[in-house]
């Protein structure tokens, strides 16, 4: 088998890991990444403004409105106008998106960032620069990406919506 090949193969296997751990999560939970990363922020972050958290899991706004939309219809957010400010509105878990999140298996990007984070300083930045060599390659570098391994929109809808 040729490098190119190797290479090719490999790439296929990190999208299919990425398809399969999403497709467990929608499953097992009936969230995505994105919407488990969203749960998380708002455990640490009660009454985070929508620009917060786009900002926290570099997103756009209008992506996290989506997903808050989402979250919202299911019950695990509320959403408060500021009493101080009418034009913010403060976004909070429920009781109910707790539960589901402690439910839910770590999404993707946390279990390879438990490993990744076992390697040596050395390893992590050959890895990264390797990455990045192939995102250049594919004339990716330029697209918006967030640091979140889901295949497919964010913000597509399920058969649980």
């Amino acid at each position: 088998m040729q490098k190119h090949e190797e290479l090719l193969i490999a790439l296929r296997k990190v999208i299919r890991a990425i398809d399969l751990r999403s497709r467990q999560l929608n499953k097992v939970a009936g969230l995505t990444g994105p919407q488990i990363v969203v749960l998380q922020h708002l455990v640490q972050n009660s009454g985070a403004m929508v620009k917060e958290i786009a900002q926290s899991i570099n997103l756009s706004p209008a992506t996290v409105t989506s997903i808050l939309d989402r979250l919202e219809s299911k019950s695990f957010i509320t959403r408060a106008r500021s009493q101080t400010d009418k034009r913010k509105v403060g976004v909070s878990i429920t009781t109910l998106g707790e539960q589901m999140l402690k439910k839910a298996p770590l999404p993707l990007q946390e279990h390879f960032l438990n490993r990744f984070a076992q390697l040596e300083q050395w390893e992590q930045s050959q890895m990264v620069a390797t990455m990045q060599r192939i995102a250049s390659m594919m004339d990716a570098e330029d697209l918006d990406a967030a640091p979140l391994l889901e295949v497919g929109s964010i913000v597509e809808s399920n058969a649980h919506n």
